[in-house]
């Protein structure tokens, strides 16, 4: 009986033992398993670092287009009273005062009051610089238009309306080549005594005014 008894004890232990060794080696085989598929995924994690690097150069090469662009200049013809009469390029936003500078200055005999050296000069300009006393290239082209505007654009000389001889004050004929302050009151006192110019042509009786004062002045005046 005792033999018995002992026989099954036997039995039982060796069962859990086997129970025991079956259950270790289902997780050694799982834990096998979990470094293979870590190892597995290593090589889509290695391929994105290439990816990223094949975005580099696109960023240089789309800057290096940069330093290429040049702004372009502006180019002007000069004439008239200047030491170095002639086509001078200059920077964009160049004035009047940068052009007279590049051709050398203006010479002695230069009517500086005929320009404004403020002004903005454009690109395919021909500024001229007028010598004292001389007409300004500007006053024919008034004479051609009726308007004064026709002949503006392009020029380095803009193109003013006429001067009214009937309406004028001293200020607005003080504008005019050849006319001072008191030439001026002269044409005033003699509207004034004679009433409104009927032509131009009473210019011619002002005391003052000979041929030349009236030739530089007939495209310049209206009535």
């Amino acid at each position: 009986m005792r033999i018995g008894i002992g026989a099954a004890i036997v039995l039982l232990l060796v069962a859990l033992g086997v129970t025991v060794a079956v259950t270790a080696i289902g997780q050694v085989g799982h834990s096998i398993e979990v470094p293979a598929n870590q190892s597995s995924a290593e090589p889509d994690a290695l391929i994105a670092p290439s990816a990223g690097s094949t975005g580099q150069p696109a960023t240089p090469s789309s800057g290096a287009a940069m330093p290429g662009a040049e702004v372009p200049g502006v180019f002007v013809h000069v004439l008239g009273a200047v030491a170095h009469p002639g086509l001078f390029e200059l920077h964009q936003g160049a004035r009047v005062v940068d052009v007279v500078a590049a051709a050398g200055g203006l010479l002695p005999t230069a009517d500086e009051a005929g320009l404004n050296l403020a002004r903005l000069v454009a690109d395919g300009e021909q500024l001229y610089v007028p010598a004292q006393g001389e007409v300004p290239p500007g006053a024919p082209v008034a004479g051609q238009t009726d308007t004064g505007t026709g002949g503006a654009a392009g020029t380095g000389s803009v193109v003013a309306a006429k001067v009214n001889l009937n309406t004028a004050t001293v200020a607005d004929l003080d504008t005019l080549p050849r006319i001072g302050p008191a030439m001026a009151q002269r044409i005033l006192d003699y509207r004034a005594a004679q009433g409104r110019f009927a032509s131009i042509d009473d210019l011619r009786n002002v005391t003052g005014i000979g041929d030349k004062t009236f030739a530089a002045l007939k495209d310049l005046v209206t009535v």
